[in-house]
């Protein structure tokens, strides 16, 4: 019988975080919620329904930085990412 997969342990945060889109442009503030090794989840001020699957997320608004993260799951104003 197989193991259950364990998810990854997830950390509360409540930190700001930009979100940017592909290219660069257009950074939106987010609030990461809780983070882990694996992903993390956000929330917007918008609708996150708009969100593309690719994003990239940084806790500084420069946009060379950060890391690059799928989304999973949109639920109103809140994404779950799985980092790439």
């Amino acid at each position: 019988m197989p193991q259950p997969k364990k998810r990854a342990a997830r950390k509360l945060l409540s930190r700001h975080a930009w979100i940017t889109l592909e290219g660069g442009f257009a950074a939106r503030h987010c609030l990461v919620q809780d983070i882990s090794d694996t992903g993390a989840k956000i929330t917007m001020d918008e609708d996150a329904s708009q969100l593309p699957g690719v994003i990239r997320m940084a806790f500084a608004r420069d946009a060379r930085t950060g890391r690059s993260c799928q989304v999973i799951w949109r639920r109103g104003k809140s994404a779950g990412v799985r980092f790439i």
